[in-house]
């Protein structure tokens, strides 16, 4: 009976170390079964990858200067010209 029991204990042992492992490393590991899982893929071409596609724009989507009200400053009264 010993035996079974130091078995038991041992199996749970290592299932708890590999959760706690999956758990401790989870973005790295879901980054590394995106890439195995997209190398297994017979569809991927690599050509097509936004990411390193070398005509993509650096900034897509650049914010703009008049949707910015926080970058206008009134707290000068020599910038504000009256009307």
């Amino acid at each position: 009976m010993g035996a079974v029991t130091a078995s038991v204990i041992a199996i749970v042992g290592v299932l708890l170390g590999w959760a706690a492992i999956e758990i401790a490393c989870k973005p790295c590991l879901e980054k590394g079964r995106e890439v195995i899982d997209r190398s297994l893929n017979p569809d991927y071409d690599p050509d097509d990858d936004e990411i390193n596609n070398i005509r993509a724009p650096l900034n897509p989507n650049p914010p703009s200067i008049a949707d910015d009200s926080d970058a206008i400053s009134t707290s000068s009264p020599s910038l504000v010209k009256a009307i």
